[in-house]
């Protein structure tokens, strides 16, 4: 298991550029979800990463924490209540799409969502947003077709349920939320 300690440790470690988007992420952005109230995925993939500077004011917001940086993190949508998914940078020396992928709640709510970007693409096929893949992980499956093709044509991991990715991630992350509640003010 990789882990690091603090979860905002610096990502200078990635190594597949600072800020470029992977190409499924690209390609993610060309969809658009419908929450359909509650029983759709509520996500809006956003066509870049935010900048580095949004990226740590937003998180000093969060956390209260002025001593905080985003270096860590990069976001790249959110769900209808402003809630954040990120690519949390955990593994050092890794590619983008080989971090884990968290979700930041907009009232304090955070949580590892998939172990990498090609898992939670299948969270994505499996109906659920990165919210519901944190938060609500027995979240009955509600198969969406657009971002299936999506997974099928990017994903290097196994179809599987989002319990079953979310679960997998929990497990291999299991401080994440501890770890960021104690960097908050």
């Amino acid at each position: 298991m990789i882990r690091t300690t603090d979860p905002h440790a610096t990502a200078t470690a990635t190594t597949d550029g600072d800020r470029l988007f992977p190409p499924a992420l690209a390609d993610l952005a060309l969809l658009t979800f419908d929450p359909a109230e509650g029983e759709g995925v509520d996500f809006a993939p956003y066509g870049t990463f935010t900048s580095a500077e949004e990226t740590t004011d937003w998180l000093r917001r969060w956390t209260g924490n002025d001593e905080l940086t985003g270096d860590a993190y990069r976001v790249f949508g959110q769900d209808g209540n402003g809630g954040l998914a990120a690519l949390w940078c955990a593994r050092p020396g890794r590619p983008l799409a080989e971090q884990p992928v968290v979700f930041l709640g907009s009232e304090g709510e955070s949580g590892v969502v998939a172990g990498n970007l090609s898992d939670f693409l299948w969270i994505l096929a499996d109906g659920s947003g990165p919210k519901e893949a944190a938060l609500d992980p027995e979240r009955a499956p509600r198969p969406a077709p657009e971002p299936a093709g999506l997974a099928a044509r990017h994903a290097t991991t196994p179809r599987r349920p989002a319990r079953e990715i979310a679960a997998g991630a929990r497990a291999e992350f299991p401080s994440f939320t501890d770890d960021l509640d104690e960097l908050c003010r």
